[in-house]
């Protein structure tokens, strides 16, 4: 079994266009908007992939730490922002970020939730690397029944109970959780038969 680490390895120079299909820059947008970013601030994109959150925050004065499981990944991503010198780049799993303790102002993880094996230990490791009232803002899929995903992209949970979630959040030490609908879904088509899924999308956010 390839699983989610080697299908992102596999499908790392394609990512881009394939992202494109499954769900709109528009997400982000409304992330960023759950926040107010300063000169300075260190954020961290967690689980970047190609860069999808990185893309709207590179012509801002922050500096950005992005960590993938995926060293093609990576590499894709360190080409497109070749010009750009406030990123850094660290290979690294959830469960144990390369990230100093208490050294980020916010971070972003984007459609990586549902790849990790023990969510509650990633939001606690988020928790660990954020500065006092930093935030963490999680945009992924509401719990689904699309069971092609567990098998055609090395999806680990078929999305999450809200109520679930904001557990894990309160659990992991996080204040003044909320989460609510981003207003926007993602989707994907079976490769291998008819079967179709639109999954609305949540926006989830906790301070330390």
């Amino acid at each position: 079994k390839m699983g989610s680490k080697g299908y992102f390895e596999n499908v790392a120079t394609e990512w881009d266009s394939m992202r494109e299909s499954f769900f709109p820059e528009s997400i982000r947008e409304k992330a960023f908007g759950m926040i107010e970013i300063s000169d300075n601030d260190v954020i961290a994109d967690i689980g970047c992939g190609t860069g999808y959150i990185t893309e709207g925050l590179v012509d801002k004065p922050v500096k950005i730490i992005a960590v993938d499981q995926s060293e093609n990944m990576l590499n894709v991503m360190k080409n497109k922002f070749q010009d750009n010198s406030n990123i850094s780049y660290k290979l690294g799993t959830a469960n144990e970020l390369p990230i100093p303790s208490e050294s980020v102002d916010f971070a972003f993880a984007n459609m990586y939730l549902h790849h990790v094996d023990i969510p509650s230990e990633a939001i606690g490791e988020a928790f660990r690397i954020l500065k006092k009232n930093g935030k963490f803002i999680i945009t992924d899929l509401d719990k689904h029944n699309h069971s092609f995903l567990l098998t055609e992209h090395h999806d680990k949970w078929m999305g999450f109970d809200r109520k679930k979630l904001e557990s894990w959040y309160i659990d992991a030490g996080f204040k003044n959780v909320s989460i609510e609908c981003a207003g926007e879904s993602c989707k994907s088509n079976s490769t291998k038969d008819d079967a179709e899924a639109d999954i609305s999308v949540f926006i989830a956010i906790g301070s330390k």
